[in-house]
């Protein structure tokens, strides 16, 4: 069963909370990061990617990196901008965007239920990137953001929950400038801190939505420190970093959105070449509008100022295999393989991946301005689809999920 456990947060003063709060480090990159710290200069994105506070070309994981982020987090705390909770808290998170509702419980859970597969997992992680948590939880001695979880929802837990969110005002709340919003209720009270803690020894399992780099790198953290610490802060008789922070939510809050696709150039193609040869697995049909498709197996393609509308025919199919039955994969077995020779896209440079929290326009500007030769835009992978595959032991194909809204860095931190 799943076990999750109270502990004392570092927290903005209220004041400041809207202030403080950013998007996780891993959306944006170095220069809007930069932009963004220039309109809010409290923005804890100083602290997750604090290369944007240092020159200009700084490389991202060198050592002034990591040891800036640690500077900036203390001075937060110098300043008396962000407080450390005195006792072990649960921390209620709702946030809401489009009128959809998310609800979740910021907790810590054990590093060693990912070890054993409790907390399952659906992608891999790339050495370079997990090596970045490693050193960025090392430098700070925090885990500055979330791992981001769900599970299989049970009503006595909601129905507690909104219990705790009736009795309780929350502490924060406030609507980011991406016009989602925010709130964060405080639980300390230790009877409800124990009977929320009882009600999720009944789940057996959560499974990561986003964040395994964070989870991955927290893992090895603590293998490290069992190795060479002594006198450390505890939770629960073991030691903080034997936990990572997390975010749970229950599955039928979590909204998934579409993850598209770039590609540099049609693989020596003419236009001509490259749509009949699409055509041998989908049938292609040209749109007067951006096509957003609404069902499995349909595909909308962008290609010299026209949209298409392509719709995978049954020989393309694999309905019997779990991986292979997902849109992503057909895609990538269809078109992206043989067509554009997009062999491995987790490391092919002639393909990105474009969040659908960016919009169709984003893949027209992309082509029409910035010389990609064509884009392709995808129906959302399911969460019944993440959870089968991470039930099965399987690795979906890399960028399969978007989720939305993204969690917030900087609510609550996990010091070690």
């Amino acid at each position: 069963m799943a076990t999750i456990q109270p502990f004392r947060g570092l927290r903005p003063v209220p004041e400041l909370a809207a202030e403080i709060a950013s998007l996780p480090y891993d959306v944006m990159n170095t220069e809007e990061a930069r932009k963004e710290i220039e309109k809010h200069p409290l923005s804890f994105l100083t602290v997750t990617k604090s290369e944007a506070t240092l020159p200009e070309g700084t490389d991202p994981y060198s050592e002034a990196v990591y040891e800036k982020a640690k500077e900036n987090l203390d001075a937060y705390v110098a300043k008396g901008q962000m407080k450390q909770d005195p006792a072990p808290c649960y921390y209620i998170y709702r946030q809401m965007m489009d009128g959809n509702i998310q609800i979740g419980i910021t907790a810590c859970v054990p590093v060693a239920e990912y070890n054993a597969g409790i907390i399952k997992r659906h992608e891999l992680t790339r050495a370079e990137k997990e090596q970045d948590r490693v050193n960025h939880i090392l430098a700070t001695q925090a885990q500055t953001g979330p791992v981001f979880l769900t599970y299989r929802g049970r009503p006595e837990i909601d129905s507690y929950v909104l219990h705790l969110m009736s009795n309780h005002k929350p502490v924060y709340h406030f609507r980011a400038g991406d016009g989602v919003s925010n709130m964060l209720y405080v639980i300390d009270n230790p009877l409800e801190v124990r009977e929320l803690t009882y009600l999720f020894r009944q789940v057996p399992a959560f499974y990561i939505a986003d964040g395994h780099h964070r989870c991955a790198g927290a893992a090895r953290v603590a293998k490290e420190r069992e190795r060479t610490d002594t006198g450390v802060y505890m939770i629960d008789e073991m030691p903080e970093y034997e936990y990572v922070q997390a975010v749970i939510f229950p599955d039928r809050m979590m909204h998934i959105i579409d993850y598209n696709r770039l590609v540099k150039d049609l693989a020596g193609r003419t236009p001509e070449q490259f749509l009949q040869a699409v055509g041998e697995n989908f049938d292609v049909v040209p749109q007067d509008q951006p096509v957003q498709p609404r069902q499995k197996h349909t595909f909308g393609m962008y290609l010299e100022g026209q949209w298409y509308l392509l719709t995978a025919r049954e020989n393309s199919l694999d309905g019997g295999d779990l991986i292979g039955s997902l849109d992503v994969s057909i895609l990538q077995k269809n078109l992206l393989e043989p067509v554009l020779q997009i062999g491995d896209p987790r490391s092919d440079q002639r393909i990105d991946f474009v969040g659908g929290i960016r919009g169709l326009q984003e893949l027209v500007s992309r082509v029409d301005d910035d010389g990609w030769a064509v884009a392709f835009s995808l129906y959302p992978t399911s969460m019944d689809e993440v959870m089968a595959v991470a039930d099965a032991g399987k690795i979906m194909p890399p960028k399969s999920t978007w989720f939305e809204p993204k969690l917030r860095d900087g609510l609550v931190v996990h010091l070690l």
